[in-house]
């Protein structure tokens, strides 16, 4: 299929596959793997603006890079112009761009104010992206959703405020932010917010497998993908993806082959967080990697009553290597 690649402002992409931001997730180990499999554009996780301000050392840890993993954006969240103008130029030479969320729908952050909230004040949009666009001059995004419930979506509202205050190009989850992650992303909404703007548009939502990838862009005539959840433990839906894009055979891999990007993920989260973290945060990850395989509720039940993690590291050797023996 033909396939464009995005320009961001003035920055180039190598291709229309790109990696979220997700709170919790999107470490730099995490982004170093995805990378690897082909993601032509990573982003850090969500950071306050705040606590950016505030508490600038220990916020700054989130924006631990590495020069294998740019492009990169960097991801801000906050409710005041003047606050994310502020934190905009601190993080200046940190990306390859300055992405500003709209889009979260988790309680704690719409309590601030921020994330999906914002989309129930256009005007407000409108205020930080001016106070934004006037001190950053690289490239700019947001990420929003579809519209704050079923009741106010305003995803082209919003749209028309972020071209008119110079931003360079907007991601839609579509769906508002009462449904959450539930039911289905209505990607009709990407292909009118694509319709209706000159910017580019990046879809976001349901993206399980390269099909779906491949019909979000025909469908919405997207500039761009985003692989969020549904590269949990799967860091291959990037390069199936790109394979189906350039029309070749998608093949999947075998046990051995993911036991291998298994352990350089573990390998890299101890290398920058030490045995404690690593042991703590790559369980979810480990869950993830085993779905869908004999034995994986088994493995997961042992994940969670090892204490240390060397025998996590054997565990997992053992459970991959049985399923490639089997």
């Amino acid at each position: 299929m033909q396939i464009r690649l995005p320009h961001i402002g003035s920055l180039k992409l190598s291709n229309p596959v790109i990696l979220a931001p997700m709170a919790g997730i999107t470490s730099l180990p995490y982004r170093k793997i995805m990378k690897s499999f082909g993601a032509s554009l990573v982003f850090t996780e969500m950071i306050s603006a705040n606590g950016l301000i505030r508490d600038g050392q220990k916020t700054r840890l989130l924006l631990t890079t590495c020069k294998e993993e740019f492009p990169i954006g960097i991801q801000l969240f906050g409710d005041n112009p003047e606050v994310l103008a502020k934190a905009a130029t601190m993080v200046m030479n940190d990306g390859s761009l300055l992405d500003i969320n709209m889009g979260c729908p988790v309680k704690k952050v719409v309590r601030s104010g921020a994330g999906s909230a914002l989309l129930q004040e256009p005007q407000r949009v409108g205020q930080i992206l001016k106070a934004v666009r006037k001190v950053y001059p690289g490239p700019l995004t947001i990420k929003i959703r579809s519209g704050w419930d079923d009741n106010s979506l305003n995803f082209l509202e919003i749209g028309r405020i972020a071209e008119e205050e110079g931003v360079d190009a907007i991601t839609l989850h579509p769906r508002p932010r009462s449904q959450g992650f539930s039911g289905k992303a209505h990607w009709i909404h990407i292909a009118e917010l694509k319709a209706a703007l000159n910017i580019p548009v990046f879809g976001s939502g349901d993206i399980l497998n390269p099909t779906d990838g491949a019909r979000m862009l025909q469908q919405t005539n997207c500039d761009a993908i985003m692989i969020g959840r549904g590269g949990y433990g799967n860091p291959w839906l990037i390069s199936q993806t790109l394979d189906l894009f350039a029309g070749k055979t998608v093949t999947q891999p075998s046990s051995m082959e993911k036991l291998q990007v298994v352990s350089q993920h573990i390998k890299l989260h101890q290398e920058q967080f030490g045995d404690k973290k690593t042991l703590l945060e790559m369980r979810k990850h480990l869950c993830w990697y085993a779905r869908g395989l004999d034995g994986a509720s088994h493995y997961r039940a042992a994940l969670q009553k090892t204490e240390q993690l060397d025998q996590v590291i054997d565990l997992t050797k053992v459970f991959y290597s049985q399923i490639e023996a089997a």
